[in-house]
């Protein structure tokens, strides 16, 4: 920086004041202003800043390309479904906080499974020690299922569950207690995640490697498209990406190269692309730099809708449609001064309903320490429930249109993302570049390069590396999963294998295994394993016969 000149007013302490321009005008060139993805941010925005074809690029909401969101009337017809994302310990305990969250106002149910669960094992399983239970709820049977959603109509509640390798068993326990429920099929309403691309990318639980994966999946939507109409059977997942340490505009990039990957997969199979696309939804991240998060959120609608009509040429505008979930960001989320995390949530909320979500969870200010405790959850309800109901910002529709930031934002980001899509197109695939390791590698220096700039202080975290407290932590009551509940869980699994018949058990896996090694389709043979009384673990493990375990790519 060069030699600074000093005004003669400095020697006229009454006229400090006149310093204050020239030191904001030396702190502006010295700070770097940019997005948390690093996009450069100017000083101020204007008409030049938008894009050329601004009018075709926005439309109108309800009509290609969706920039403005997916229905002409969004939240002044219905505000977005409001899912505490909930499941912990027994069934039992978890039925307790669904009923609870109901009675409150939650307006779907949103199922978080155990890691035993999520791996296809089942409590008694010797990779299942000490895990049953603690991260989610523990789901081996269909008798444990029929105790998760008691007293819960499963025809009049729409309920995600978050869950991916082994999405196809645990639909068929839900579909086959709708039955025993006396629901019509036909009306069930859902989503299962059942995203394993980006398992192997960002979040690791898997089971088996990408071609055995691919088929499971591609049946699934066949199945669905024919069995359960309005259940979606995916949710492509940028959520877990973004909790890696991605950037926004690699969140979605990566994405949508797993939903290319998915639609590929099924459309080879002979399905007809506007059979099953209009049931495809997606799960996002909802990040803490409030304008980045809503134009993120625009690009992605426009982003989606030009793949699908350009690369697919669907041709029905419901297969066009981003549809999404989005998540407050649990890495966000801090041990230190845990109330501020309300804040955290409060403000990435509000920027989820500005970028048009139709579904959001809202975090609980002490899951940096444990599972949420009941008051948590509700506070984090109650926190949409406010922005619903007092705001007023759901009375019109894209009410950021136009704004010369947002705009150029939402198109910068739209760019940067076509850039990455075109790059994994020339690597051979997303298959390819998850093998090879491109996708992991992008995220782990982009992961790199964030923290490197908290530690710098660049990036500021209240209570972390800025505004700290010295002192004794204020203790915050934490819930806690007993020991003794696993020895419980597998008691139980035991008992409902001893009444089982063994020989149709026997039978269906059988099947199972006989349909995996040809080409039928398989999820009518998982089913009947469920029917069956097999156990999850069961069906697994006669998959893994089959498909064998994927090998993780490692960067280091």
């Amino acid at each position: 920086m060069g030699k600074v000149e000093v005004p003669e007013c400095i020697r006229d302490l009454a006229d400090w004041h006149c310093l204050y321009p020239l030191f904001r005008v030396r702190f502006s060139q010295m700070k770097s202003f940019a997005t948390r993805s690093r996009i450069p941010v100017k000083e101020v925005y204007g008409p030049a800043d938008l894009p050329a074809d601004l009018s075709e690029r926005l439309s109108q909401p309800g009509s290609y390309p969706f920039t403005r969101g997916v229905q002409k009337t969004m939240y002044r017809g219905r505000n977005w479904t409001m899912r505490q994302y909930a499941g912990f310990g027994t069934a039992e305990e978890s039925n307790q906080r669904y009923h609870y969250l109901l009675s409150q106002g939650t307006m779907g149910l949103s199922v978080a499974f155990d890691l035993p669960t999520q791996l296809g094992y089942d409590p008694d399983h010797a990779r299942s020690k000490g895990e049953v239970g603690k991260v989610g709820v523990s789901v081996s049977n269909l008798d444990e299922m029929r105790t998760l959603f008691k007293g819960i109509p499963l025809a009049k509640v729409s309920t995600s569950m978050t869950i991916n390798a082994t999405a196809p068993i645990l639909l068929s326990f839900y579909v086959a207690l709708a039955e025993e429920q006396g629901a019509s099929l036909a009306e069930l309403r859902g989503t299962v995640q059942n995203d394993v691309l980006k398992e192997y990318i960002a979040r690791g639980n898997y089971i088996y490697p990408p071609k055995g994966a691919l088929r499971i999946i591609t049946d699934m939507f066949a199945w669905c498209s024919k069995e359960i109409p309005k259940w979606n059977p995916i949710s492509i997942s940028g959520y877990h990406i973004r909790e890696a340490g991605s950037s926004a505009t690699q969140e979605l990039a990566f994405t949508f190269a797993d939903a290319i990957a998915y639609v590929d997969s099924a459309v080879k199979a002979g399905l007809d692309v506007d059979a099953f696309a209009g049931q495809l939804s997606f799960f996002f991240n909802v990040h803490n730099d409030f304008f980045e998060e809503i134009a993120k959120f625009r690009a992605a609608r426009r982003i989606w809708a030009r793949i699908m009509k350009e690369r697919f040429h669907a041709k029905d505008p419901r297969s066009m449609m981003l549809r999404f979930h989005s998540q407050t960001a649990g890495s966000t989320l801090t041990a230190q001064q845990p109330e501020n995390n309300v804040v955290r949530v409060a403000v990435q909320a509000l920027a989820s309903v500005l970028g048009g979500t139709q579904s959001l969870h809202t975090n609980s200010m002490d899951e940096a320490l444990a599972l949420p405790s009941e008051s948590a959850a509700l506070l984090a309800l109650r926190t949409q429930q406010v922005i619903a109901s007092e705001t007023n910002v759901t009375q019109t529709v894209d009410p950021l249109a136009g704004s010369y930031f947002v705009e150029s934002l939402t198109a910068t980001i739209e760019e940067q993302v076509w850039k990455y899509l075109d790059e994994i197109e020339r690597r051979g695939g997303t298959v390819n570049c998850i093998e090879s390791g491109y996708i992991q590698t992008e995220i782990l220096n982009s992961a790199y390069e964030d923290q490197k700039r908290i530690d710098s202080k660049e990036l500021e975290i209240v209570g972390v590396n800025c505004h700290q407290e010295t002192g004794k932590a204020k203790k915050i009551e934490t819930m806690k999963v007993p020991a003794e509940l696993e020895v419980k869980a597998v008691e139980r699994l035991r008992a409902y294998r001893a009444k089982r018949a063994s020989g149709s058990v026997q039978d269906s896996l059988r099947a199972l295994a006989d349909g995996a090694k040809g080409d039928g389709n398989l999820m009518g043979r998982i089913y009947q394993c469920v029917k069956s009384e097999c156990t999850l673990g069961e069906i697994s493990d006669e998959l893994r016969k089959v498909y064998g375990e994927y090998q993780e790519y490692s960067g280091f």
